[in-house]
């Protein structure tokens, strides 16, 4: 009898403390971890660079674009080049990165060299708040680029170089300006150089459709050209099939990829 009653009880005891850990509260998985964002097809200005100082405006500031596996922008003062990977947080640029090799004044020099020195360094990468750090391979940060914005909307530029319809770009004639305005209302405006026009743009990702032009029909014969030149910006604008921005310069390009227009970020307007 006593035999029997110790194993009925050690049953009892299983099953109360089986019953107790079915009840009591199960602890949640740690979640994964989030990979960190693709590089592909993102834009970035250098925004601070420690031990450098930077020019008060981004203008002319190092650029660094990713696109289709490359990795290229301007130091400050060159075009540069190169293939990347970015797998996990790493970022790998190279081996070989192919530059022009223009000489600058040395502020700009002193800025690119830098710059190169970072791209030299880097090996990893992290997103934060908008901005993307770049780090080596210790995680010390070795500049903090800002995210270039994407869209033409609520911008205003001045005009550099126009395709004249003879498969050349010609810059723009001395003593005119050209400008452009993308309205945040799908609104295109601008000058020509000696009449105003107007129309209508619409963009999606690097697509860019600029309507039918209208302008005013003043006369502007000097200086020599002038005339001609204005006819060629609103031709080669209707032409434009795309738009790549970059720091403060654009370039509008037709369906096959030829230069239409180019263009630098206007100047804040004074107050």
């Amino acid at each position: 009898m006593t035999s029997t009653v110790f194993f009925k009880g050690i049953g009892v005891a299983v099953l109360v403390a089986a019953t107790l850990q079915a009840c009591a509260p199960m602890k949640p998985p740690n979640p994964p971890a989030s990979p960190p964002p693709a590089l592909n097809d993102t834009a970035w200005t250098l925004a601070s660079l420690p031990g450098t100082a930077l020019p008060p405006t981004p203008t002319s500031r190092p650029t660094l674009q990713f696109e289709d596996g490359r990795a290229a922008g301007s130091d400050g003062c060159n075009r540069y080049g190169t293939d990347f990977k970015a797998i996990d947080g790493k970022l790998e640029l190279g081996p070989q990165r192919m530059s022009t090799q223009m000489a600058c004044p040395p502020p700009q020099q002193q800025i690119a060299l830098a710059f190169n020195r970072v791209l030299d360094e880097v090996r990893g990468y992290r997103i934060e708040a908008g901005s993307l750090l770049l780090l080596n391979a210790g995680g010390a940060t070795l500049a903090t680029l800002a995210a270039q914005p994407s869209t033409l909307a609520g911008t205003a530029w001045q005009v550099t170089g126009v395709n004249n319809g003879k498969q050349a770009v010609v810059s723009v004639i001395t003593g005119t300006e050209l400008t452009l305005q993308f309205g945040a209302d799908g609104k295109l405006q601008g000058s020509g150089g000696c009449n105003r026009f107007n129309g209508s743009f619409s963009e999606e990702a690097k697509t860019l459709r600029i309507g039918r032009l209208a302008g005013t029909r003043m006369i502007c014969p000097e200086p020599e050209g002038r005339m001609a030149q204005e006819a060629q910006l609103l031709a080669a604008l209707e032409s434009v099939a795309s738009a790549r921005r970059e720091g403060d310069k654009l370039e509008l390009r037709t369906a096959t990829g030829a230069m239409a227009v180019s263009a630098r970020l206007a100047p804040p307007a004074k107050p």
